[in-house]
């Protein structure tokens, strides 16, 4: 599915990062290995190499990662790409200081245990920094998944994420594109969680 929606010139969501990522980076350590998980077409991933992060980043479709290259040539950045599906992506144990994860939206039987791998993979100190739509999003209307399993809260959080330190963890409610007051109204879940 995802194959066939990033095979355009156009770039589905943007060249632009989130804003809640731009918001974390600067509490980011220097030289930071981070690994982005269903980056897509690289805006995240290609935006932290820019800051001369490594960064490597995973995705199912293939597509979306081969745009992600040609975003990061233009830029002059360097990215490792791995194309894999996260349900079989062994995360290397304690190898990672960051993992990104925007608006890759799983089942619960699948985003669990996929927790589970991320907190086992950050190293101590670590952080993971995550923003997704929330249970409210489906009476915007807005795009995204309508489905509750596909869909995260501050609870769900708590619960999958037990052992990391949330230092945020909330849901919003905000414009599409931060910067653009005539963009529709999503509901997200945002954290920014450190592994003690």
């Amino acid at each position: 599915m995802w194959d066939d929606r990033y095979a355009t010139d156009e770039y589905r969501f943007g060249t632009q990062p989130n804003r809640f990522l731009e918001d974390c980076a600067s509490l980011l350590p220097p030289a930071a290995r981070i690994l982005s998980l269903g980056e897509g077409e690289g805006r995240n991933a290609v935006y932290l190499a820019g800051l001369g992060f490594d960064v490597t980043a995973v995705d199912a479709s293939a597509v979306g990662l081969a745009k992600a290259r040609q975003l990061a040539q233009e830029r002059g950045v360097t990215l490792t790409t791995i194309t894999a599906d996260l349900n079989d992506y062994p995360i290397e144990a304690a190898a990672w200081d960051v993992i990104i994860n925007f608006f890759c939206h799983m089942p619960e039987p699948e985003r669990a245990p996929l927790h589970q791998r991320v907190i086992a993979g950050l190293k101590p100190g670590g952080a993971y920094i995550l923003e997704v739509f929330s249970p409210q999003q489906p009476q915007f209307g807005s795009g995204g998944p309508t489905t509750r399993d596909l869909l995260m809260s501050v609870e769900d959080t708590r619960r999958e994420l037990t052992g990391l330190d949330l230092r945020i963890v909330r849901e919003l409610i905000r414009h599409r594109d931060d910067d653009d007051p005539s963009t529709p109204l999503v509901a997200v879940l945002q954290v920014l969680a450190l592994k003690i």
